[in-house]
């Protein structure tokens, strides 16, 4: 028996809830902050009614309830600022996103130049080094060719004059 009470009263319990959670217009003529406990309703400040949100249209029409009169999840936040607020902040968010995506390209492609102008500045101090070699050994090279056929130039440039 005690059983039976309880499956009543749950049962009685679920009917209330989902009486209270489909009829908005019942909470009408109350306050915005009980018309709002409920999330598919809203609340028109002009006549002071609680209604069935329009969930086939994304924002209530205005033969409903205007748009600045109108209330859904906060009191205090009309539809108008509600829906420029977000809009707002979407766009600073798209912004921001944009924004970042540019900053870290600009970014990688100035590392990888970075990269390409050490390694030309690399190569160029080796092409000179290899050059500076050639030309020491071209330079030995000419010597010993002077020496060979006695056109070698020596330091003291009188010194054909000695003999």
């Amino acid at each position: 028996m005690g059983f039976l009470r309880c499956l009543a009263v749950v049962f009685g319990l679920l009917a209330v809830a989902s009486a209270v959670d489909t009829e908005c217009s019942l909470m009408s003529n109350t306050t915005c902050e009980t018309c709002l406990q409920n999330v598919k309703c809203l609340w028109c400040n002009t006549n002071s009614k609680c209604l069935d949100y329009p969930v086939r249209n994304i924002l209530p029409p205005s033969s409903l309830c205007k748009l600045r009169d109108a209330r859904w999840g906060i009191c205090w936040v009309n539809f108008e600022a509600l829906i420029i607020t977000v809009s707002v902040v979407g766009g600073v968010l798209i912004f921001s996103v944009v924004i970042c995506c540019c900053c870290c390209c600009r970014k990688k492609k100035n590392r990888s130049s970075s990269l390409e102008t050490e390694k030309a500045i690399r190569e160029n101090e080796e092409r000179r080094v290899r050059q500076e070699e050639r030309r020491v050994q071209m330079k030995s090279r000419h010597d010993e060719i002077r020496k060979k056929y006695g056109l070698f130039k020596e330091d003291n440039p009188y010194s054909k004059f000695d003999n």
